[in-house]
């Protein structure tokens, strides 16, 4: 059967190194790129933080090319859009059919994608998606897969986590409310070993920084996120 031509939206932390290990142990794709988004002036990724020359160690361990978007640090989903919409007519010229995401059960998440891409002719898959978040998390801890927390929410779990070893005994230590996987944003990862690496990739992590966001809201008001992050760099 033939392959379908594909995408890899590419984090860099474990939902996403789950979900191309599932891909790939499918034998349904052929993936011809991992594409992530960077900051252009941190030339960090947009929301784990994980630096450019982190993200492409990754995709040489594995052994598919990284696609780099870059995104203004202050721009807004229409910059957004704009230079998702010229990534993706880049690879549909390649004969590309197929998105590939780490989603688990964000239902807004996914039909946002869907309404992007499907003006292009691009479907949507998700490896992960529609099983419960406690399931992908046993899954994920018998895959093999390596992992450290870069990034928490500071109100959920704040410093201390910065730099844990996704473990059963991480597991048992979250506290009531958090999502096993971070699914609502609780933390973010940086996955270096496991099954889809020819070889780890080495990181060291320096203390972690504090950083605040206003985002807008739907509804035009305005919040304020507190992160904590990782000074993750090459080793």
């Amino acid at each position: 059967m033939e392959r379908i031509k594909a995408v890899f939206n590419w984090s860099g932390g474990k939902d996403s190194a789950h979900a191309l290990l599932r891909a790939m142990q499918s034998g349904k794709y052929e993936i011809v790129a991992l594409l992530t988004t960077v900051n252009r002036d941190t030339h960090r990724s947009t929301m784990h933080g994980i630096p450019t020359a982190l993200l492409q160690a990754q995709a040489d361990s594995i052994g598919i090319p990284l696609h780099i978007v870059d995104l203004t640090p202050k721009g807004n989903m229409e910059d957004y859009g704009a230079a998702m919409s010229h990534a993706v007519e880049h690879f549909k010229a390649q004969g590309v059919t197929c998105f590939i995401f780490g989603d688990i059960f964000l239902h807004d998440v996914r039909k946002y994608r869907e309404r992007q891409l499907a003006p292009h002719g691009i479907g949507v898959a998700e490896p992960l998606w529609g099983e419960s978040s406690g399931g992908v998390m046993h899954d994920f801890l018998a895959s093999g897969l390596r992992t450290v927390i870069v990034t928490t929410m500071a109100d959920s779990l704040g410093a201390d986590a910065v730099g844990r070893e996704i473990d059963p005994a991480f597991m048992a230590s979250l506290p009531a409310g958090v999502d096993p996987n971070g699914e609502n944003g609780e933390y973010h990862t940086f996955c270096y070993d496991g099954p889809i690496f020819r070889t780890p990739v080495p990181f060291r992590l320096g203390t972690p920084l504090r950083r605040s966001y206003r985002i807008r809201l739907d509804d035009g008001s305005e919040k304020s996120y507190s992160y904590w992050f990782a000074d993750l760099q090459q080793a």
